[in-house]
């Protein structure tokens, strides 16, 4: 069924209670303006009339001041690559593709497809999606997970050049992470695993592992380690400053998601 439109599965096989609407949120100085999309009333089973778009991710780091430690570079250099850093871009879907997304090509055109493990998942990735004008829909896939899915497009078709050798999908040289790059990865495949945070990688994407791993530590997270356990393949953060960095990093937790499912700054 899509989220941003008719179509899709019919309403007997919509899935309301997987999709509640995320509680409404103050307004902030760059969104007070904007008109917001109705959302059914609280306990309301109706399926959302559209893609939640979660407002803008924190601004991330902290304003200089008399207060702020003279030591305190890392969180400086932190909220330049931060989720506020700078507007949506289809660049940012690099983010998806280093985690579970995959890419497919047909003629001049491209999608992009990523798996779900969770409800609230599908809310934020077609919202992200949306911010970025690639309307996606969504469809079960009958063992409690969801994929979410553009169109073909021509938006798309240079991301799938960068990114596909063949059949295979590698991170194109110069590849790198920002803030928005990791929130779509993390709303994507984060996992919590309290204390640590798996960052969730794509089944066959070998390739992808340590070119992935090395633009970690270059946005500053290098105690990421790899490993690859029952759930597949992740890279996990752990340790108090390296989840500071990257709570730093991703921004606000979007209203959909739950409030243990992100990591928040300490």
């Amino acid at each position: 069924m899509s989220l941003s439109g008719p179509g899709g599965q019919p309403d007997a096989d919509a899935l309301p209670a997987l999709f509640p609407a995320p509680e409404e949120a103050v307004p902030s100085a760059r969104t007070a303006g904007r008109k917001r999309r109705s959302r059914p009333p609280a306990g309301d089973d109706r399926p959302p009339d559209g893609p939640v778009v979660d407002p803008p991710a924190g601004a991330g780091g902290h304003r200089d001041g008399p207060d702020r430690p003279a030591d305190d570079d890392a969180a400086r250099q932190l909220a330049f690559f931060g989720a506020e850093a700078a507007d949506p871009s289809l660049a940012d879907l690099a983010g998806l593709l280093a985690g579970p997304a995959e890419v497919s090509v047909m003629g001049g055109t491209a999608r992009l497809s990523v798996l779900l493990d969770a409800a609230w998942r599908v809310h934020v990735i077609v919202a992200e999606l949306a911010q970025r004008g690639l309307p996606a829909s969504w469809e079960a896939t009958g063992d409690a997970r969801h994929t979410v899915r553009t169109s073909y497009t021509r938006l798309l078709k240079p991301l799938a050049a960068a990114w596909l050798h063949g059949p295979a999908l590698r991170p194109p040289a110069g590849f790198h992470l920002n803030g928005r790059r990791l929130r779509l990865w993390l709303a994507a495949a984060g996992t919590s695993e309290p204390p640590d945070v798996l960052l969730r990688l794509g089944p066959t994407g070998e390739q992808c592992w340590g070119p992935v791993g090395a633009a970690l530590a270059a946005v500053g997270l290098p105690g990421a380690t790899f490993e690859h356990g029952p759930g597949g393949p992740a890279y996990r953060v752990s340790g108090r400053r390296q989840l500071a960095r990257l709570a730093e990093l991703v921004g606000d937790r979007p209203r959909a998601a739950p409030a243990l499912a992100w990591p928040t700054r300490s």
